[in-house]
């Protein structure tokens, strides 16, 4: 079966393109759609047997739990057994928007659809395609992003197409989503909320809006026992096909550590990616170089993060050497999902280069 594609903009929906959508989703069917962060693979999220088709697409681990998404704050109610006064707050401050809550879920969410645990995380997004689909499939579309497990994550269609082209339904195309990085996760079934996944949204800003709110002490760590509250949190992710290493220090030091680890894999034969800035990507003398822009605009880092890994796949490059990126604002986000990608693996430039 080969994915139908379909193409429109959010400021001119198909809504006849949307409306057969959202009759794929109400039947059981698979559909991947742009929102304001990465591509969704969406499910109807009340239909225990639509998750299971979701993970089976992924080859997602089924205790990994789905996003359910929403088009209007009536519909919460239905899906939550209560919504904590906090959580209230946040959702008037960045709902439509990439933030998910952790919320005790009702009955009438399948256990499927949260990885076996009593809690639903529910995201409501600003994209207004995935506004429209969300209406037109009954109001709720379970929804992780749309890729292999374990993949970058898909900022294209063409992603979508490459990934999961053979396993679904229909691809709505809307072409290069805004963000890039996926919604920031808070739990509010603490005392404290906790961030879970960071994002585009902030822990200051959380903090500006609530107060108190910490990180989830584990979110930089993989744990094989524990099991994952929010996507994200268990399992390797995002990762090119190669070997990715982060080399972080002083700018003079990552460029000249990465340019003697550049050499010595070239020497063995291998290809080389490398993952630079506009500042320093023609301070690099071996490996096939890529920006991923400006360091100080965190926002451009975030959006091509994942754009250029999987461009690293297309060269079939062996082995992968980023910058760290500890950016004011987004550099736990852009961070977080560059540790996933690497297995946490991080050479010390100070150290590659006293060698």
């Amino acid at each position: 079966m080969k994915a139908e594609i379909v193409h429109m903009t959010a400021e001119n929906i198909d809504k006849e393109s949307l409306k057969r959508a959202g009759r794929i989703l109400q039947e059981g069917g698979l559909v991947a759609f742009p929102t304001e962060t990465v591509y969704g693979l969406g499910g109807n999220a009340l239909d225990f047997k639509a998750s299971k088709k979701i993970y089976a697409a992924k080859g997602r681990p089924s205790d990994n739990p789905l996003i359910v998404h929403i088009a209007d704050m009536e519909s919460l109610p239905k899906i939550v057994k209560e919504l904590p006064p906090k959580a209230k707050i946040l959702a008037e401050k960045f709902w439509p928007g990439p933030l998910t809550m952790i919320l005790p879920k009702s009955d009438a969410v399948p256990l499927e659809t949260t990885g076996g645990l009593n809690t639903v995380a529910v995201r409501f997004p600003s994209d207004p395609i995935a506004q429209s689909l969300i209406r037109y499939a009954g109001g709720y579309v379970a929804a992780p992003s749309a890729n292999t497990s374990g993949r970058p994550s898909p900022t294209l269609a063409e992603h979508v197409e490459e990934d999961l082209g053979d396993a679904i339904d229909m691809i709505i195309d809307g072409g290069q989503v805004g963000i890039g990085l996926e919604s920031t996760i808070v739990d509010f079934t603490e005392d404290v909320p906790v961030v879970l996944r960071p994002g585009y949204i902030s822990l200051e800003m959380l903090r500006e809006v609530l107060g108190e709110v910490r990180m989830d002490k584990g979110l930089l760590k993989t744990d094989s026992k524990i099991h994952p509250k929010a996507p994200g949190m268990k399992y390797r992710h995002y990762a090119p096909k190669a070997e990715l290493s982060i080399v972080e220090g002083e700018s003079g030091e990552v460029v000249a550590a990465i340019n003697r680890l550049a050499k010595e894999a070239k020497a063995k034969g291998e290809t080389v990616g490398i993952i630079a800035t506009d500042e320093t990507a023609e301070q690099y003398t071996a490996g096939l170089v890529k920006s991923i822009g400006k360091r100080e605009e965190e926002e451009t880092i975030a959006h091509h993060l994942y754009e250029v890994l999987r461009e690293f796949d297309k060269y079939q490059v062996s082995a992968i050497y980023s910058e760290a990126f500890y950016t004011p604002r987004m550099g736990q986000a852009i961070m977080n999902r560059l540790l996933k990608a690497a297995g946490h693996k991080i050479i010390k430039a100070q150290e590659e280069n006293e060698k």
